[in-house]
């Protein structure tokens, strides 16, 4: 295969991880169950899926004790990144919930000087003061009676914890398999999680089943193992940039099975925020 083929199929591999991802968007909102039940078997299904994965690939599951409270902590605040995502989905639409959880790249920006000690940058004022106006565009009225407010709230918290946890996962990265790391915050995730599935009703289980097996294999195991990958054939930053697809991926997606147009104001700020994440990923590959 020649070297510009290769690249393409690449390109290709990525951009299907992207749509895999995306699919949390409709599977969130279609899903009838209550959120910490679907995330809670969702976590399930997606830890059985990788553990199996790690057996066949003989990854160790080995962690050094300095390492556990990371992890703890990573498992954490990605568990209250899915709940408060999917939640921000539920109050809202495909749309809005990605789009207000996109703002996470310029909040990581933001937050990376205070977490790992790095220099601050000026520009990531001006990025996030356009992540701001983004945000105006998606929700023009701030009342708390507002539940494209309240949404936006949510999304934009789910965002926070997803930066805190890339932030300290960060630091691990090197030193671990990827996947060994998401199926250690799977588990946290489950036993966090396992009092909802007795405590709230979790009867729809049955019915949704293959809707929850698609977003733990299709979403979690298969489109977040290939987005670890594409860090193999391109930079971390030129992966970001392609990454911004997403949420124009899950509004598609969307629009063709749940009927969810979005208005002139929502494409609007989902233009700001997109461009800012852009601009960000751009400075730093140069």
């Amino acid at each position: 295969m020649s070297k510009n083929n290769q690249h393409l199929r690449n390109i290709l591999e990525l951009n299907f991880a992207m749509l895999l991802i995306s699919t949390s968007g409709v599977l969130g909102r279609h899903i009838d169950m209550p959120v910490p039940v679907i995330i809670g078997y969702r976590a399930i299904l997606a830890a059985c899926i990788l553990f199996l994965f790690c057996k066949w690939k003989k990854i160790s599951f080995r962690i050094e004790t300095k390492d556990r409270i990371p992890i703890l902590a990573g498992g954490i605040l990605m568990g209250l990144h899915w709940i408060t995502y999917f939640y921000a989905l539920k109050m809202s639409n495909v749309a809005i919930g990605m789009l207000s959880l996109f703002t996470y790249p310029v909040i990581t920006a933001l937050l990376e000087p205070l977490v790992l000690k790095v220099k601050f940058q000026k520009m990531h004022l001006m990025l996030g003061v356009l992540v701001l106006v983004g945000i105006y565009f998606l929700v023009p009225d701030f009342s708390i009676e507002n539940t494209y407010a309240k949404a936006v709230a949510m999304g934009v918290f789910s965002a926070l914890c997803y930066a805190l946890r890339n932030l300290i996962m960060k630091t691990k990265v090197s030193n671990y398999h990827g996947s060994m790391l998401m199926w250690y915050q799977l588990i946290i995730m489950v036993v966090l999680l396992s009092p909802a599935l007795f405590i709230m009703d979790s009867s729809g289980i049955i019915s949704q089943f293959p809707f929850v097996l698609i977003l733990a294999l299709l979403t979690t195991a298969i489109g977040h193992t290939l987005f670890l990958y594409s860090f193999k054939r391109f930079s971390a930053t030129t992966a970001s940039i392609i990454g911004s697809i997403q949420p124009v991926y899950g509004i598609i997606l969307g629009i063709i099975f749940l009927r969810e147009v979005p208005v002139l104001s929502t494409v609007i700020g989902g233009v700001l925020i997109l461009t800012s994440v852009v601009i960000e990923s751009i400075r730093t590959y140069k």
